[in-house]
């Protein structure tokens, strides 16, 4: 009999090309991988991964069985949301992932929803940027991610995905408190054409937008420095290096030596849910996209 545990252990290896991304995808030790990956080898009587430079790689008979491993695991997963949908009790293990803001301004609240609600489900809750938290979705890592995308730029989203809108996230703009345009209610992003821009990593989906917006406004940007999270840009801004855009989304405190000034014509993101089709019944997703739900109402409120 193949073990269903060392089967989703090569389904991770296989997924996530190393065994530090599989023990980390799994929640176990790297040594746990291996023990696992041994065991299926001796159970199976076939060499399933070889040494490939400092890491390792499946062999043919790995790949076959990797193959079948991940068809398994879905008729599984399928087996137990069918199950629960049949109980309609929120029970079992949920895993969700929030973009930063998110992760500040939504999350905690929804935990706490959830905790006092339904006190037999257990939440892991983790921080992931929004095309990580897609894709971990897709690959079943996760069963719920908040994501966003901007009004002029949708995120894209693969097929067998479902999602739900929690809130539009206004965003300003933050310059130092001796900025010229600090004492304005309002700006327009073409006045700030001069100023060095703080943004995100090269290749991050909101430095992208950032850089489409700010050209289609006629500004070609400098950005001399780069941050991934929101209070590191401000901190940045706070210290005279430049300007840069800050929703409203888990944005408090701001500190000293900032003014956020409002855009005309409004700047704002899209905060939704996501999970996969196939887990559309589960009463877990439904209880935590409700949690959300009215976590993001207070924020509206």
């Amino acid at each position: 009999m193949l073990n269903l545990e060392r089967l989703r252990t090569l389904d991770a290896l296989a997924r996530h090309g190393s065994v530090v991304a599989a023990s980390a995808a799994l929640h176990v030790t790297t040594s746990a991988v291996s023990q696992q990956l041994g065991k299926l080898e001796r159970e199976t009587g076939r060499q399933l991964i070889a040494r490939q430079g400092r890491g390792v790689r499946l062999t043919d008979a790995g790949q076959l069985l990797a193959g079948h491993a991940a068809r398994i695991l879905s008729q599984v997963e399928q087996a137990e949301v069918d199950l629960e949908a049949q109980r309609g009790a929120v029970v079992g293990e949920l895993r969700l992932s929030a973009f930063p803001t998110a992760a500040r301004g939504l999350v905690p609240a929804t935990l706490a929803v959830l905790a006092a609600a339904h006190p037999a489900l257990r939440v892991r809750s983790r921080e992931l940027e929004a095309g990580e938290g897609v894709r971990a979705v897709l690959r079943g890592d996760l069963d719920l991610a908040v994501v966003l995308d901007w009004y002029n730029k949708p995120l894209p989203l693969p097929a067998g995905l479902v999602k739900a809108p929690l809130l539009d996230d206004p965003a300003d703009v933050a310059v130092p408190v001796d900025h010229p345009l600090a004492g304005r209610e309002s700006v327009e992003l073409a006045e700030l054409a001069e100023d060095p821009w703080i943004t995100w990593g090269e290749g991050e989906f909101c430095h992208e937008w950032l850089m489409v917006t700010l050209r289609a406004q006629g500004v070609e940007p400098r950005t001399p420095h780069r941050a991934e999270e929101g209070h590191t840009q401000l901190a940045l801004v706070a210290a005279g290096l430049g300007v840069c855009v800050v929703p409203r989304l888990g944005r408090d405190p701001v500190p000293e030596g900032i003014r956020t000034l409002a855009v005309r014509n409004g700047i704002r993101r899209h905060v939704y849910a996501l999970w996969r089709a196939d887990a559309d019944r589960r009463p877990s997703i439904r209880a935590a996209v409700a949690a959300l739900e009215q976590a993001a109402a207070a924020v509206r409120s």
